[in-house]
């Protein structure tokens, strides 16, 4: 109880004074904070009655430490209120977002350590804040590849911030990693990025915020692996996600490619990701009692935004496309709109998101067809 008092006096703290920078000359802090909520109203199929996901949500009360010592070392901490006050019933939202620390040592590359996001999907890496939608696509939410993970990350940027590498150890549990143990099979995941940007340096942003006067393009690949065989007994239930495939005992080989553009306040954003699963029990759920032993996941997705900077106003619209299982009929197809209006850059700014649902799988069945969601997101900096 006390630590919360004190996250919810930082809070306060940081709503009324906006950002805080402390310095002593060395070592610099700038602590900042964000809320957002909104509300949501679902559409739901004739023989569904549920409608408990049509009510208003606290998405976030976040508050973020970012730190620098001397010009070797940097830090982050990020947690989230919410989450920390929901933990117990929602394990895969531990409340803690971001911590980890950077030596920037070395002339050649940088050393992460800690708890993060890992360097995989460029859709992952935006932050929510500078995307005009309120979700993800729904294969790269972090029910199939699990977007933060404990580990350790070799990093470098190269040619004036053009070409940025990533190689990484993590222990592969995502979230269930926070608790300190791995799974009885001691085996970690392992990550490698690569993207390059021209004609200069390319953000993680989903927004041609600054209507960039020449075109702008960056392709990244990426992929990871994970021999995760037991040795007996199973995994926690909310480690696996919500497909049964987050984590599989057995290996998992994934990669992927992704591509934007920016030019004159249009963006345009595509991904494209490939999984392989290999369960060691031929019986396993995932193989649909077929003769075989292993499945694939593939899912794509591609947005196109257009910022209007002149009303301070974001049109986008996205399809999503992934087939969970090739050992199971059918595959999921979505389209999302968005319209975001900016009161105060991304520091303020109204969203609204629409879902319409085309198609889904057997193994993934929804109770609704439509879904819209609108609120505010509002960063104290």
């Amino acid at each position: 109880m006390s630590r919360v008092l004190l996250f919810v006096f930082l809070f306060i703290s940081i709503l009324i004074n906006g950002q805080l920078t402390l310095s002593n000359g060395h070592h610099v802090l700038e602590i900042t904070g964000a809320a957002t909520t909104y509300y949501n109203n679902r559409f739901l199929k004739p023989t569904q009655t549920d409608h408990k996901k049509n009510r208003f949500k606290l998405r976030d009360a976040q508050i973020q430490l970012e730190g620098r010592i001397g010009d070797d070392y940097e830090y982050e901490l990020q947690f989230d209120l919410v989450d920390l006050a929901t933990s117990s019933q929602d394990p895969e939202n531990p409340g803690l977002m971001d911590c980890y620390m950077i030596y920037k040592g070395l002339n050649f590359m940088e050393i992460k350590v800690g708890w993060g996001k890992t360097p995989y999907s460029r859709s992952s890496l935006i932050p929510f804040i500078y995307s005009p939608y309120w979700q993800r696509p729904e294969f790269l939410r972090g029910d199939i590849f699990a977007r933060r993970d404990v580990g350790i990350t070799l990093q470098g940027s190269y040619l004036k911030q053009r070409l940025n590498l990533f190689l990484g150890a993590y222990t592969g549990l995502g979230e269930v990693s926070l608790r300190g143990n791995n799974d009885n099979s001691g085996k970690l995941e392992y990550m490698a990025r690569a993207e390059f940007a021209y004609p200069s340096r390319f953000k993680y942003r989903s927004v041609d915020y600054n209507i960039s006067p020449q075109p702008m393009v960056v392709l990244g690949i990426n992929g990871r692996y994970a021999n995760k065989k037991l040795n007996g007994g199973s995994f926690p239930s909310y480690a696996i996600g919500e497909y049964n495939m987050k984590v599989i005992d057995g290996t998992k080989y994934s990669y992927g490619f992704d591509l934007a553009t920016q030019y004159k306040g249009f963006s345009s954003q595509f991904e494209y990701h490939y999984m392989i699963g290999q369960p060691q029990n031929i019986n396993h759920s995932l193989l649909n009692g077929m003769n075989t032993d292993f499945f694939t996941m593939n899912g794509f997705a591609g947005e196109i935004t257009y910022f209007y900077k002149k009303k301070n106003t974001i049109i986008s619209s996205r399809y999503e496309q992934f087939d969970l299982n090739d050992l199971v009929e059918g595959k999921s197809q979505r389209i999302y709109g968005s319209l975001a209006y900016q009161i105060d850059g991304f520091n303020s700014m109204i969203k609204f998101q629409y879902w319409h649902i085309l198609s889904e799988e057997e193994n993934d069945p929804l109770k609704w067809t439509n879904q819209l969601r609108l609120g505010w997101c509002f960063l104290f900096k």
